[in-house]
């Protein structure tokens, strides 16, 4: 018999007299650690699995940025995703909906949160998951200005341009940013943007305007929402005007009638 044979012997000469608390006691001293080793690898695969199993394309995906977040709006954001879902007959089997309010990017993008936040942002965008970005007017401009939206004028029907036409968002595309840059708050060297005076409600006060979004500051579910409160304060103030709540559609957004949808659903345009 070998040592290891005998030990085996020993062990069991040992267990057989021993009651059901010491036999637990026992195998807790000698198997702890592999015992929550198993486990958690035990849980970790679980998980893995269930989220593999539930995990859901995005159906419909709105990016509130700057929204102010609260614990009431982030409560209000859940609740609205599931009556939009059912609002646009989006299959709960095969997507879901989500009204992201959780990001934020500061002006200067100096903290790590807003840079991470701007690129979850542009990943998004690239791979076609973002159906809707609404945000205040120069966070918002800084987007129109890559090009990144839309121009709605050519988008829309009749019928949408005769609803939404009047609150119509403009940019300048003779001031829009040179190349590719996806560092977003690049700005030209000579002109700092914010000390510009421009109406973007008025394009015949641009050389080439663009309707790039649509403005929700009032009349509609979400500006009654309270997300761009904040706004009020003249502090936000932008290029000479107080600062709106702007709405525009990625141009890598597939399906930009859910967009319109969204618009339906906030009542923006109901009279």
């Amino acid at each position: 018999m070998s040592v290891v044979d005998e030990i085996r012997e020993e062990q069991k000469k040992a267990l057989s007299t021993m009651t059901f608390r010491e036999k637990l006691s026992y195998f807790w001293y000698y198997y702890k650690i592999h015992t929550a080793v198993i486990l958690a690898v035990l849980a970790f695969a679980i998980l893995f699995i269930y989220q593999y199993v539930t995990n859901k394309d995005y159906g419909f995906y709105a990016a509130f940025v700057n929204a102010g977040l609260t614990y009431e709006n982030s409560e209000l954001s859940t609740a609205w995703a599931e009556e939009f879902q059912e609002y646009a007959q989006i299959d709960p089997d095969e997507y879901q909906v989500y009204f992201d309010t959780s990001i934020a990017l500061s002006q200067d993008m100096g903290s790590q949160y807003a840079i991470s936040n701007q690129e979850k942002m542009l990943a998004m965008m690239q791979a076609g998951m973002v159906h809707a970005i609404v945000a205040e007017t120069e966070t918002f401009e800084k987007y129109a200005q890559n090009e990144y939206f839309y121009d709605l004028e050519t988008l829309f029907s009749e019928e949408e341009l005769a609803k939404y036409g009047a609150y119509f968002y403009y940019t300048d595309a003779a001031t829009f940013v040179d190349g590719t840059d996806d560092t977003f708050y690049a700005e030209d060297e000579q002109t700092n943007p914010a000390d510009l005076v421009i109406d973007h409600r008025d394009p015949a006060s641009m050389e080439d305007p663009v309707a790039v979004g649509i403005i929700l500051t009032e009349g509609n579910r979400l500006a009654d929402a309270g997300y761009y409160d904040y706004l009020t304060d003249s502090e936000y103030d932008y290029q000479g005007y107080p600062a709106d709540i702007v709405l525009g559609i990625p141009v890598t957004n597939k399906d930009p009638e859910l967009a319109v949808r969204f618009l339906e659903f906030i009542g923006l345009g109901d009279s």
